[in-house]
């Protein structure tokens, strides 16, 4: 996925049970990323864009995976658009679905304390280690080293969409240029793909996506703007 990603198993299991709960994971993830990538040739999501593969042919987690994106650009009003770039990419959903997927499996395997965090995007559920609940860190937009906001609970879904590390890189679909305005996005949901979609949504919104979120159901959220100004819902869980 072109990203770090780590799994904190927290509940007190034999260690070999561990193991293969861990191993089930990455498994799962290098499989997603092998179907789903833009940058291998052969992953289905490349296939299907050259034409290659007909949608009917595909795997039906591709195809489940597009008709969500389907959903979610008539929920955002067009600015989550898989095909904002000119081809198809359904990155901005697709790595909180993966993880949000991992997470499901992890808790019906009865590793309910757990935290799995890929590039940012994370999911927790039950308690740390400690007993306590889990602490999430939302990256300062301009200093690596820093936090700008810590979460804390027990059953998070948190993506953050941002510019800080590949520049404008989300596209405002009905200007087709970099969207503008918006630095950092954080979305605190119960499902990482939908909270995933919606950071990135918001950001290719630029400012508008403030308010927008702002009406967004069962959604919270934090926002750091190109001007530095950090924005939050009032019942944000912070720690």
């Amino acid at each position: 996925m072109g990203t770090a990603i780590s799994l904190n198993l927290a509940d007190d299991l034999p260690a070999a049970e561990l193991h293969e709960l861990a191993g089930d994971v990455f498994a799962w993830l290098r499989e997603v990323d092998a179907r789903f990538s833009t940058y291998r040739a052969d992953s289905e999501v490349c296939r299907v864009d050259r034409g290659e593969l007909p949608l009917a042919a595909a795997g039906a987690d591709l195809r489940a995976v597009l008709a969500r994106c389907a959903d979610l650009w008539k929920a955002t009003d067009g600015f989550f658009d898989a095909y904002a770039t000119g081809r198809l990419d359904p990155s901005g959903y697709v790595k909180g679905w993966a993880v949000q997927v991992a997470s499901d499996r992890l808790l019906a395997a009865g590793a309910a304390n757990h935290c799995l965090n890929a590039g940012g995007d994370v999911r927790v559920r039950g308690r740390s280690s400690t007993g306590r609940p889990w602490r999430i860190g939302v990256r300062h937009p301009w200093d690596a080293m820093s936090t700008c906001l810590v979460l804390a609970g027990t059953d998070l879904a948190v993506a953050t969409s941002g510019v800080y590390e590949r520049g404008h890189h989300v596209l405002d679909p009905r200007r087709a240029a970099p969207a503008r305005g918006l630095r950092s996005v954080t979305v605190v949901g119960s499902d990482l793909g939908l909270a995933d979609a919606y950071a990135t949504a918001a950001v290719a919104m630029g400012p508008a996506g403030i308010g927008w979120l702002d009406g967004l159901p069962a959604h919270r959220h934090a926002v750091v703007t190109d001007d530095a100004r950090l924005l939050h819902s009032t019942d944000l869980p912070l720690a």
